[in-house]
């Protein structure tokens, strides 16, 4: 395919279905639609599939490149040229000439090859991004779970097995090399980055590598001081001291019961919470108005 002709002749917006104006985002997602649809993969043993998948390539080989788009409008807006042949194949006639010479002498398409090789130059696979709910446990603790990609791209509907470190947090990526969108013309893939989503616990919570958890005191237990029971993530209940005039809010700390990450293992957050009971019998109620009488209250 000769590509000088190809600039002049082809309406590359019209083959990716965009107008002229459209923004670098319309491109790519017209792209990436009409990519999934056309894919050799999607499309086994269809010829005209093929050859139009060839052409949406070469369209978004340029216009999806913002320097070879600039070029490319130059061109058009140029209008036609004359065009001989030769024993070198066809030459052009004219300004445009001297324009081409232009862009091949400054170095601008060393990186993707000779603009009028006739051949599509290798590209890159564009990075895909999904997301993955996880129960608190399992990214607390790290798992191996299947997720199913979506969107308008050739790797709609496939199964990815995805490797969950421990500790991994709620709004945190992820990223699976080489497992986005299929290169073209022999390119690489691109990534997949897979933002976490983790579901709260009924119990637990999470503050970076430390696990929180908030547990219920009786004003005499806050008052006096006690030893309370203090429940875990992994493992049994542990005891903690409470120390007399303990105020609610106050937040102790247990070593070593939080998450453990790669950067080492985090604490257990204890928030003391006043728990008010809602009845009390007679003589609750004459204990309680004794003690608030020697503090001064009025009941």
């Amino acid at each position: 395919m000769d590509v000088k002709r190809e600039w002049l002749e082809t309406d590359y917006y019209k083959v990716l279905g965009v107008s002229p104006s459209a923004s670098d985002k319309e491109i790519t997602k017209a792209y990436r639609k009409l990519a999934r649809k056309l894919h050799p993969d999607s499309n086994p043993g269809d010829a005209k599939a093929e050859e139009e998948f060839k052409e949406v390539t070469a369209a978004y080989d340029v216009l999806g490149d913002g320097e070879r788009r600039s070029q490319y409008d130059q061109v058009r807006h140029m209008g036609p040229m004359n065009f001989q042949a030769g024993p070198g194949g066809f030459t052009m006639e004219g300004d445009l000439a001297d324009v081409f010479s232009a862009f091949m002498g400054d170095g601008r398409f060393e990186r993707g090859g000779h603009p009028f090789s006739g051949q599509a130059r290798p590209m890159r696979g564009h990075d895909l991004n999904a997301r993955l709910t996880l129960e608190f446990a399992e990214a607390v603790r790290g798992s191996t779970t299947d997720m199913q990609l979506s969107g308008d791209t050739a790797q709609a509907g496939q199964s990815i097995s995805v490797r969950i470190p421990a500790g991994v947090a709620d709004g945190q990526k992820i990223k699976l090399a080489g497992k986005g969108e299929r290169g073209a013309n022999g390119g690489p893939p691109g990534d997949l980055y897979v933002t976490v989503e983790v579901k709260a616990h009924p119990v637990f919570g999470r503050q970076g590598k430390n696990l929180t958890v908030t547990v219920p005191v009786t004003f005499a237990q806050a008052a006096l001081g006690a030893e309370i029971s203090v429940p875990t993530f992994e493992g049994d209940p542990v005891k903690l001291r409470l120390a007399p005039g303990s105020q609610p809010g106050q937040v102790l700390r247990v070593r070593g019961r939080g998450v453990e990450t790669g950067r080492g293992i985090g604490d257990l957050l204890v928030k003391v919470a006043l728990e008010v009971p809602g009845e009390l019998n007679d003589e609750q109620r004459q204990a309680l108005g004794a003690f608030a009488k020697t503090m001064g209250e009025q009941t």
